[in-house]
């Protein structure tokens, strides 16, 4: 959410920001709304001092026998109230729409992003590794001899629908161990604190990370409200909803492997082979919690978090800045990590990590008390994949394809299967 005080005092920046994300400028709109809720706040504020002059006046005009001014005064009292209870209320209204107006509009990219459209318009920073030089046609992951076994489109259809899978045999135990490999490193190398978090959310947590109200149909929600998170970024981040931390505690690095859930209402008829774009997916996230000052030096480390799984694993991938017109609605600087798949011939989406500045902080009151002393502040918030497991499980496979149909393993993923080094073209951990 947006700081009505910013806008305030600098209404032409915030509407540049708006328009480098492609967006129409809001800041009039926001400006006559602020001014009329200030408006009604400060006629309530005036009648209230009004009633209170008036009120002390009774208890004079009664015990002075002036019965006439004794009425007005009771009258005025009376009038006083019903008019503040009225401009309350009128100021109420307006300040929930203030708040709704802010809650929805996307949060501002840094200077540095750069401008553009769409995603044609990202800029790739670095490249690291380099794709196989294959003699043969690469399959895609849900094409190979040795995958088909293990990945079963037609159960889960059965099961669920479209946009699902039943993992088998060697392709469950190697989705297990990339989970496991990417938690150990996490944690184990890169100093983050693994977390179990539910899946199941109230109303505030999704507001608290800006999957409501605006992307509420990309999420799915029970009959008794819950709604299933789209990713443990929205359990993460809410730790510290409503909190005041002590400098000291940050910066706060956190990880988690949970399912994740979404209803992929805006990509119909993207990525329906395979298990590229699923409903129900698992992911190892990664969130932090800093201080204002050092929020981009720990997105510079947590894209390196995540690149390190990749490169543990031998993955070829790139790393872009996405453009203003491609980030996400909370972001205000992200980075993608694109992994190479022969079977597309083409990098893919596997991570993306983004720095929030206090957008969420601020929806979801999370602020920090600074050393030196003075008022607390909010915090900033961070966070990014490390990784999606199923698309690694994907760019596993078909980096590792052969000729013969069989997929040799990444060797970090070796004591994870017990020695298995390579999946048959059979199906067959061996």
């Amino acid at each position: 959410m947006h700081d009505i005080k910013a806008i305030r005092e600098n209404p032409a920046a915030f509407d540049a920001a708006l328009a480098r994300r492609g967006l129409s400028p809001l800041s009039p709109q926001i400006l006559d709304i602020d001014a009329a809720r200030r408006t009604k706040i400060l006629a309530a504020e005036t009648a209230t001092a009004a009633q209170n002059a008036a009120s002390k006046q009774v208890g004079a005009a009664k015990a002075a026998g002036n019965d006439a001014e004794f009425e007005r005064l009771r009258a005025l009292v009376a009038e006083k109230k019903a008019e503040i209870a009225t401009l309350n209320e009128e100021a109420g209204l307006e300040d929930t729409r203030l708040r709704d107006l802010l809650m929805a509009i996307d949060n501002l990219p840094l200077a540095e992003v750069p401008f553009g459209k769409g995603e044609e318009d990202n800029v790739e920073i670095r490249r690291w590794g380099t794709p196989r030089t294959l003699d043969f046609k690469p399959l895609e992951h849900y094409q190979l001899p040795a995958a088909i076994p293990g990945l079963d489109f037609a159960t889960a259809a059965k099961l669920s629908g479209s946009r699902f899978v039943v993992l088998r045999g060697a392709m469950i135990r190697i989705h297990r161990a990339l989970a496991q490999f990417m938690l150990d490193t996490h944690i184990e190398e890169h100093g983050l604190n693994e977390v179990w978090t539910p899946v199941l959310v109230k109303d505030e947590a999704m507001f608290g990370t800006g999957n409501l109200p605006k992307f509420a149909e990309d999420s799915y929600q029970t009959t008794n409200g819950w709604w299933l998170i789209p990713t443990s970024e929205v359990t993460l981040t809410n730790t510290v909803a409503g909190d005041t931390l002590d400098e000291a505690q940050l910066p706060i690095r956190m990880t988690a492997h949970t399912q994740c859930f979404r209803s992929e209402a805006g990509s119909a008829g993207r990525d329906t082979s395979g298990m590229l774009r699923q409903h129900q997916f698992e992911k190892v996230e990664m969130v932090s919690i800093t201080t204002p000052e050092t929020s981009l030096a720990e997105h510079e480390r947590m894209t390196d978090c995540a690149e390190a799984i990749l490169q543990k694993l031998n993955l070829p991938y790139r790393v872009m800045v996405l453009c203003t017109g491609d980030m996400g609605f909370g972001s205000t600087k992200t980075h993608d990590l694109e992994v190479w798949l022969p079977g597309q011939d083409t990098y893919r989406e596997i991570s993306s990590v983004s720095v929030c500045g206090d957008f969420q902080a601020r929806r979801m009151n999370a602020r920090y008390k600074p050393s030196a002393g003075g008022k607390p502040e909010f915090v900033h918030t961070l966070n990014g994949s490390g990784l999606a497991v199923g698309r690694c499980l994907i760019a596993v496979l078909e980096n590792g394809q052969q000729a013969d149909g069989s997929v040799e393993l990444p060797a970090v993923l070796h004591p994870y299967l017990r020695g298995k080094t390579r999946v048959t073209a059979a199906g067959e951990l061996a």
